[in-house]
């Protein structure tokens, strides 16, 4: 016997969560996740950093929004998610020039050296500082998500992976772990696996890639202060930040990769320990912890949001890249309000039409958005 629900969300990581939450009392919800924990792929290895100057303008357009949002639930919280710190790039002056947006302004080289004293003079000539960034708080973020959806009336299901799931009538049927699901809504939220469950539904996948993403926790001789700038290449060969007395290192790689637990390679963490050695006082001694996520994106870089044009009630919320955090509020809001408008979910069960909210100020700025896949 199958549970019948309005929509049902295949993916517990930020994107799945944080859309249950925003649909939670206005339609009824499942969410299914295969592993046995939420969260415990890509958004548990965030480099927890929202930062509007980073990413194509749709991708800057949803983090202001997640922004507002965020600092709106901040107020009722008793740890707030958002806590200022700043994102400096460096580089040469034609890299800066490249990467900065309209939400970063250009710093001098000493203004630079005093926000971060641990970089070596020579070490770049260049830089921008995005003053407007945040600090993420990603544990109290994912778990107000949760509560909020399960106050809501979401049925959350962990250790259930999605096994079969087909269009029958104006509705669709699923199969995950020991449980059957009905819903008139399935919302593909599976991160790297999107185009999998996309396969196993019968749609045609949309092309998105995985990508590699290695961080690490590293002790050092010099830690840095309090108020330090979260420090990137321009060339996107690295970033760096504060960890408490630690530092959290990345070599910001992006190498394509199937869906899997992606774990560190090799040698990887220790070549940029003794880059950033040479280009810092930091002194890295040792690694406390290293891991690996996957970045999942489509070929223009731009999330894949909406109705699929050829699938009826199969909703894409996927291919979030290295933004998922610092979208998904804003997507949440957008892809609740096209799901509760009822576009694309037939007739019969699907939720209560209404419009998307208009509190976005995004929807002007995704009006080159795919809110009809392959249309």
């Amino acid at each position: 016997m199958s549970a019948h629900y309005d929509v049902v969300i295949v993916g517990g990581g930020i994107a799945g969560l944080s859309l249950a939450s925003t649909l939670a009392g206005q339609c009824s919800v499942a969410l299914v996740e295969a592993e046995q924990t939420l969260a415990y792929h890509t958004s548990a290895r965030s480099a927890r950093q929202l930062i509007p100057s980073y990413g194509p303008p749709v991708v800057q357009e949803l983090t202001l929004r997640t922004l507002e949002l965020i600092a709106a639930r901040d107020v009722e919280l008793p740890e707030p998610v958002l806590s200022p710190r700043s994102f400096m790039l460096i580089g040469d002056d034609a890299d800066v020039g490249a990467a900065a947006s309209g939400h970063m302004r250009r710093i001098t080289h000493a203004e630079a050296l005093e926000l971060c004293p641990v970089l070596v003079r020579e070490s770049f000539s260049a830089a921008g500082l995005d003053a407007g960034s945040f600090a993420c708080n990603a544990p109290v973020l994912l778990e107000d998500h949760r509560q909020r959806a399960e106050a809501g009336g979401v049925d959350i299901i962990t250790g259930a992976r999605v096994h079969s799931a087909q269009r029958l009538g104006t509705g669709w049927e699923l199969g995950a772990g020991q449980e059957g699901f009905q819903a008139a809504v399935v919302v593909n939220a599976a991160g790297a696996w999107a185009d999998e469950l996309a396969v196993l539904s019968g749609v045609e996948k949309v092309q998105l890639q995985p990508y590699r993403r290695t961080a690490a926790i590293v002790d050092v001789e010099h830690p840095l202060p309090d108020g330090t700038p979260m420090v990137a290449a321009a060339d996107k060969s690295f970033y760096f930040r504060r960890d408490g007395e630690q530092v959290l290192i990345s070599p910001s790689e992006s190498v394509p990769s199937g869906p899997e637990d992606a774990q560190p390679i090799p040698g990887d963490v220790e070549a940029l320990i003794a880059r950033l050695n040479s280009i810092t006082t930091l002194g890295i001694r040792g690694v406390r912890k290293a891991w690996t996520g996957l970045r999942t994106e489509a070929a223009d870089g731009v999330p894949v949001v909406g109705f699929d044009a050829e699938a009826t009630g199969f909703f894409w919320l996927a291919g979030q890249g290295g933004y998922g955090f610092q979208t998904s509020s804003g997507l949440a809001e957008l892809a609740a309000g096209l799901i509760l408008a009822g576009q694309g979910a037939g007739t019969g069960t699907a939720a209560p039409a209404r419009a998307a909210s208009p509190a976005s100020r995004t929807v002007e700025a995704l009006a080159a958005m795919r809110w009809s896949i392959r249309r």
